[in-house]
């Protein structure tokens, strides 16, 4: 059977895709390995391809060594445990593809034992989704993290993402989606692979309110989140190839400080509203309107009635998909013009300015300080 294009060759879009995923996983590999508790990290590529492909493009395998080769020389060779251990676990039911991964491995000299064990396996994905979501479920001193590019989508389905998380805050996954298409309300009806996804979602084909892609993501999002639950943190990122082309990376975290980091990257990767990449290479909107005035919109009816703490904030502005930065700005700005009044646990006079809104403090101090419009 003939490869599919994106099998042989990497993409533009597919390029981009893995520029986010390799900034997401230097950020998340230096945090663990700093974190002084973890004793293993486990890197999970379920559909991981041959690491190189036939125009020289480098994919998320290779990718994913030389971020960890970074980690590790800078911060973990010279311990004296040579603790964490960072393990991967690259997979594709294609033998061919990991035989060609293996070869390119070996060949750049990406991997060593120290760093910690490589394994390169041809099992079926589901097959793997039930054996991970046991074993996650036994980690200790451990955190996993999944990174699911498939195919296609027929393989995928919410409970996957659910059962992966379910494990106390040990485990992210980063899931990869074709939506342009899934996305297919038409009056030829959906595939019945497509409707049970949707379903799970609780998405019907006979929604008519869905007018286009970017709604159609929106309640992709919107039904993961519900589907998961407020225990678990939901995001996207879009990647336009052109006006009908488009491709959206979720990023699912039992941990809000995983999905802080993750929508870090993200505005570095889009600075003007952290939502997607088009072709040309540009970095743009792609949701007119979407800057840090919209997180305003969201904030101003959320500080109605009883004040909010600071920890209430930091979570609140994570979940609408802006950082604390962004917040910052806005309550300095209504605190200027005298819109907000400030209240302190322990009575003392709030200094001007400081929101503790940061991690830090959502971890520590949830409640020190409150915050409400006049």
């Amino acid at each position: 059977m003939a490869k599919k294009e994106s099998q042989n060759t990497l993409l533009a879009h597919s390029e981009a895709k893995i520029k986010l995923f390799g900034q997401y996983i230097q950020k998340y590999l230096n945090i663990i390995v700093n974190d002084g508790y973890t004793e293993q990290i486990h890197l999970y590529d379920l559909f991981c391809g041959p690491g190189v492909y036939d125009n020289n493009g480098e994919g998320s395998p290779i990718i994913a060594l030389r971020k960890l080769k970074l980690t590790y020389y800078q911060f973990v060779k010279d311990r004296a445990d040579g603790s964490p251990k960072i393990n991967c676990n690259f997979n594709d039911s294609d033998p061919e593809l990991i035989s060609r991964l293996k070869e390119n491995i070996i060949e750049k000299k990406l991997h060593y034992n120290s760093y910690g064990q490589l394994n390169l396996t041809s099992e079926d994905y589901i097959d793997i989704v039930d054996r991970l979501s046991v074993q996650f479920k036994a980690l200790k001193k451990e955190k996993a993290f999944v990174f699911i590019d498939p195919y296609g989508y027929k393989e995928v389905r919410a409970s996957h993402i659910f059962d992966l998380l379910n494990c106390n805050k040990k485990s992210e996954v980063l899931l990869w989606l074709p939506i342009q298409f899934m996305y297919r309300f038409s009056e030829n009806g959906t595939p019945d692979v497509l409707k049970s996804f949707n379903e799970q979602l609780g998405i019907e084909k006979e929604n008519t309110a869905i007018k286009n892609v970017w709604e159609y993501i929106f309640e992709l999002k919107n039904g993961f989140q519900t589907f998961l639950g407020q225990d678990y943190f939901v995001d996207n990122f879009t990647l336009r190839k052109e006006e009908n082309t488009v491709f959206c990376l979720f990023f699912f975290s039992s941990h809000i400080r995983g999905y802080e980091k993750m929508l870090e990257t993200k505005w570095e990767l889009d600075t003007e509203a952290g939502r997607g990449w088009k072709y040309n290479g540009q970095i743009k909107d792609l949701f007119s309107g979407q800057e840090t005035n919209r997180l305003e919109e969201l904030l101003l009816p959320y500080l109605k009635g009883e004040g909010r703490t600071n920890g209430m904030l930091f979570e609140f502005t994570l979940r609408q998909g802006f950082l604390p930065k962004h917040l910052n700005q806005i309550l300095k700005e209504l605190q200027k013009n005298e819109k907000i009044e400030l209240q302190r646990k322990d009575g003392s006079k709030p200094r001007k300015g400081a929101f503790y809104i940061n991690y830090d403090a959502y971890k520590s101090e949830y409640d020190k300080l409150s915050i409400k419009l006049k």
